[in-house]
């Protein structure tokens, strides 16, 4: 989403600050400005000039729709679920850079392993923009409830590693173009 938008919250509404991912509340009535709405959450700006993330479960405090993900193959053998794994892992943005965590570079491999039964545990290992970045355990959760959610998926585990280090080389190029810095 590339227009801003100002909205009156119609209810109390959970955040995550942005950038050090502490968790707070907003009040019913209060204004804020979407900054970008992209994947399940929106990034908004506070009356007070504060970034914030509300999840795309508290989409009815903007006026918005919940948009609900869903599962682009149903197959439940290992490349099946991989291949959900990338879509899901597509929907998961970077609350400060309008670009998902795939092309961001972000996410460095995704191995999945059948246990029994069609299901399979499904290890990802990704990284962070920054080593100190406070939204990390926000994204790795994301990584983690979205994936947890697929068909044949048992379990899963999601790694965050600092090397080798996140580069704005490790981008797509798509994603790139998109920040105008190709």
């Amino acid at each position: 989403m590339s227009t801003r938008e100002t909205i009156i919250l119609t209810r109390d509404v959970n955040i995550v600050m942005i950038p050090d991912g502490n968790h707070s509340t907003l009040s019913a009535g209060k204004e804020v400005t979407i900054h970008q709405a992209l994947g399940d959450n929106y990034t908004v700006v506070t009356e007070h000039g504060h970034m914030v993330r509300i999840a795309g479960v508290d989409a009815d405090a903007l006026g918005k729709e919940v948009h609900h993900l869903h599962t682009l193959v149903s197959e439940t053998d290992a490349a099946a679920v991989e291949k959900n794994c990338w879509e899901v892992m597509k929907t998961i943005y970077d609350p400060e850079i309008p670009v998902n965590i795939v092309d961001l570079g972000l996410v460095y491999n995704c191995q999945v392993t059948p246990i029994e039964d069609s299901t399979n545990h499904v290890h990802i290992t990704m990284t962070l923009t920054a080593p100190g970045c406070g939204m990390g355990p926000v994204i790795q959760s994301d990584v983690e409830k979205s994936v947890r959610a697929l068909a044949g998926v048992e379990s899963i585990n999601v790694e965050v590693v600092l090397d080798p280090p996140w580069s704005k080389e490790m981008m797509s190029e798509v994603a790139q173009v998109q920040l105008g810095l190709f």
